[in-house]
């Protein structure tokens, strides 16, 4: 019964904090920009407007996918919290990215297919990082479960420190933070062509939005799992690390694809990889 009141807690509480987060990401980039902001609860209220505006459909699909995104994506955390095994869970969570692809690949536009293809340039660089991370977890714990990495004994940040460093990488490209911004960035010099949702309006937009915000705080709960023997700590240092984030998205220029692409596979090969090396060699 826990089980499925911590998925359920998932899916009614995770829009709630990613919302607050994006509103703490809005204030924090106006003040660097010297101005006032926005309220913390104004992403609840624009999210509000969109579910009332009409959409523009542009194809059919759009809006099917654009559900099974979101449903996916709450899906994967309630799976998560749920106590499913995490190998399947990284599964479930690259299937809602590619929903998202397929509705912006959907509409008959060059800046929409551009984003789609781009995402797909980030799924190819983060995703491996992923599974080789939570395999990594189930690996030195010999847990499956999110209860249960947090309750082994095991400390896995001391035993992960690279493959820690690497994820603290690949966040910035699945938080679609600058430098790696290159499917669709947040901010307001892209509102007329955003990449992914140059073609969403209305419920649409706020369908990614929502499922942006359960993507947020499903990263912070992945991070949480190098911290095991204390998650409050682990929720704090993801809180850090999310403000580091907004600091570092609103201080660098976007890279070329190609870039990233190489620089993913680099760490993680080499943070990652080397992690792996480093246990087999001591024998865990």
């Amino acid at each position: 019964m826990s089980s499925v009141l911590s998925a359920l807690s998932f899916v009614v509480l995770a829009p709630l904090a990613g919302g607050l987060l994006a509103g703490f990401d809005r204030i924090v980039t106006a003040r660097m920009q010297g101005r006032v902001g926005p309220p913390l609860l104004q992403p609840f209220y624009d999210l509000g407007k969109l579910l009332e505006k009409k959409a523009r459909t542009v194809n059919a699909l759009a809006e099917p996918l654009l559900i099974g995104h979101v449903a996916t994506m709450a899906l994967t955390g309630a799976l998560v919290l749920g106590g499913a095994d995490l190998l399947f869970t990284v599964f479930v969570f690259a299937l809602s990215a590619l929903f998202l692809v397929l509705a912006a690949g959907s509409a008959d536009s060059p800046y929409g297919f551009a984003g789609a293809e781009r995402e797909l340039i980030i799924m190819l660089a983060s995703e491996p990082l992923l599974i080789l991370f939570l395999a990594l977890v189930c690996k030195v714990t010999g847990e499956f479960t999110y209860q249960g990495v947090l309750a082994s004994p095991v400390r896995v940040a001391l035993r992960l420190p690279g493959v820690l460093a690497a994820f603290l990488f690949i966040v910035t490209m699945k938080l679609r933070k600058s430098p790696f911004d290159i499917s669709v960035s947040h901010h307001a010099h892209q509102e007329l062509v955003k990449g992914l949702t140059t073609d969403m309006s209305g419920r649409l937009l706020a369908y990614v939005e929502l499922a942006h915000w359960y993507e947020s705080v499903l990263l912070g709960a992945f991070l949480v799992l190098f911290f095991n023997w204390s998650p409050l700590l682990g929720v704090a240092i993801a809180l850090a690390v999310y403000l580091v984030e907004i600091l570092v998205d609103n201080s660098t220029s976007r890279v070329k694809w190609q870039l990233l692409l190489r620089s993913s596979w680099a760490v993680t090969l080499l943070l990652g990889g080397g992690n792996v090396v480093a246990l087999y060699i001591l024998g865990r």
